[in-house]
């Protein structure tokens, strides 16, 4: 039998071809996804954007990494309509009942992470996923709309009212639990830093010190007591982040980061008075830092277009190779963030993203009736423009009950205190108090939107100007409050703990403990 002899330089020409064949493709298989979303933080306090007293190691990574987002925008800057939002592509106007927060999620509109666990991806969450609400069934079967919960593990939290759940090892488990070969899709819901809060918690076990805060909205008087709140806040945001370093290490060990797609957000404003739960500048504007090593041209750059909480759900379809209809969801509003992965450019990117359309409809009740605040507005360009519907009605809930859509806390009670035992006015009318019909504000000389210029003639034609493209596009999106049905959403069925409640509390219902809390009632404004 003849033999063949090979030569050092065949074996060489094999190496290269064998090398030239693991060479990264143009295009990249199907990511992983991991979704990290806070409850409860402004995007200004994120150290990516210039903030050294909270530290955010992991975002600023994903940011330097990846692409950092100044622009970010929720519709609707409250937990329930924000995330159904983030989780449909659509705003919550046209969401029907999950357009208010603690609704029942209808049962027609599906979840991106529904889809892909439909289309091979191993899908899972951890802590909070979409709420408050009732999520619904479909075929007698609970729905999962963020994915089934991995929360067994536990740990030892660094404060009282932080969450014991041990988010990093719940993703490891979740990890480990994937099928071989499947992609996946994660979502990570940190509970803080929602409230509520161990006082003094950042001082005591954060290190930190009062002079830390370098700038105390506002509207709100700077007081030991208010940044002592602020940095109980940090000391919160700084624990979601840790965990979110603690899965980024544990994505490198496994040579997984490389083919994940990380997106870190928060689903709307810090939880203080004129801040969650309300249509300004610190509500909306979020935190947006997105990473993919195998994917994303050119990383570390900074991206100033208007981008919505509505394009996340088209970008993880697009990556999963689907569409919409291919999904069975609903039509999306949004638009996907895939465009800003195959650029290399930064700054102002794509012209048509100049603007945001946002509002919100009923939250926490409080009201006579369950009857919520509806506002509508456009961010465009510098500017905000607002229609209050009901400009009679409290933008926080009614006095009596204790200005619900504001979360309790220590910086809430002072402002409170201040009017009732001082009368200063001028902050409890800035975070309390009732407003005009329309508002507008430059929010990028006044970021705290304290200047209304919406009755200034300088500024007659832009606001003529921003009401028409408002009112012209929500039209085109069927939004009940403009076609003239808006009290739709007022009648929709609240699921939280007491439906009707002003009304049963003010003929002297007992209702459920804590509901009201009595310091934050001044019998002088009951109307």
């Amino acid at each position: 039998m003849q033999k063949f002899h090979t030569s050092p330089v065949f074996f060489l020409f094999v190496l290269i071809l064998l090398t030239g064949c693991r060479q990264k493709p143009e295009t990249p298989q199907r990511p992983n996804i991991l979704f990290a979303i806070a409850d409860d933080a402004s995007w200004k306090h994120f150290g990516a954007y210039g903030c050294d007293w909270v530290k955010t190691p992991a975002f600023d990574r994903v940011a330097s990494e990846g692409i950092l987002f100044t622009r970010a925008y929720t519709p609707n800057a409250k937990c329930a309509p924000s995330r159904s939002c983030i989780l449909t592509g659509r705003n919550s106007w046209q969401l029907e009942e999950a357009a208010n927060h603690s609704p029942l999620f209808p049962a027609k509109f599906k979840t991106y992470a529904e889809a892909l666990g439909e289309h091979g991806y191993w899908v899972g969450s951890t802590a909070k996923g979409w709420a408050p609400g009732d999520p619904g069934e479909i075929n007698g079967k609970r729905r999962e709309l963020t994915g089934p919960k991995f929360n067994e593990f536990k740990t030892d939290p660094p404060a009282k009212f932080i969450s014991n759940n041990d988010y990093a090892k719940n993703f490891e488990a979740f990890l480990e639990e994937r099928p071989e070969g499947q992609p996946f899709c994660f979502w990570y819901g940190s509970t803080e830093p929602h409230r509520a809060y161990e006082f003094e918690a950042g001082l005591k076990y954060g290190g930190k010190i009062l002079d830390d805060v370098d700038e105390v909205p506002t509207f709100w008087p700077d007081v030991d007591s208010i940044r002592t709140d602020m940095l109980d806040y940090a000391f919160e945001i700084e624990y979601f982040d840790l965990h979110l370093q603690q899965m980024l290490q544990k994505l490198e060990e496994l040579g997984e980061l490389e083919n994940t797609l990380v997106i870190v957000t928060a689903d709307n404003g810090m939880p203080f008075p004129r801040i969650k739960g309300q249509v300004y500048e610190y509500s909306n504007h979020l935190p947006l830092a997105v990473m993919w090593p195998d994917g994303i041209k050119n990383p570390g750059r900074v991206i100033r277009d208007f981008v919505n909480f509505i394009d996340f759900a088209p970008t993880f379809l697009e990556m999963a190779g689907l569409t919409s209809e291919k999904a069975g969801m609903q039509p999306v509003s949004g638009r996907s963030l895939a465009e800003y992965f195959n650029t290399e450019k930064e700054g102002n990117v794509f012209p048509e993203r100049d603007h945001i359309i946002v509002g919100k409809e009923r939250h926490d009740v409080g009201r006579p009736d369950d009857q919520g605040y509806p506002v509508r507005g456009i961010f465009k360009g510098d500017y905000l423009y607002l229609r209050n519907f009901k400009p009679e009605r409290w933008p926080k809930g009614n006095p009596e009950t204790g200005y619900l859509n504001c979360d309790g806390s220590p910086t809430k009670t002072y402002i409170l205190d201040t009017r009732r035992n001082k009368g200063l006015m001028e902050f409890w009318q800035l975070n309390f108090g009732k407003r005009a019909a329309e508002e507008m504000y430059n929010v990028v000389e006044d970021p705290f939107c304290m200047n209304n210029l919406a009755d200034d003639e300088a500024y007659a034609e832009l606001k003529t100007e921003l009401e028409a493209e408002m009112i012209e596009q929500l039209t085109t999106q069927s939004d009940p409050r403009i076609l003239g049905s808006g009290d739709i959403f007022d009648n929709y069925p609240y699921v939280g703990a007491v439906q009707n409640y002003y009304n049963r509390y003010m003929a002297g219902e007992k209702v459920p403990a804590g509901w009201v809390n009595e310091t934050d009632y001044d019998p002088d404004l009951k109307e």
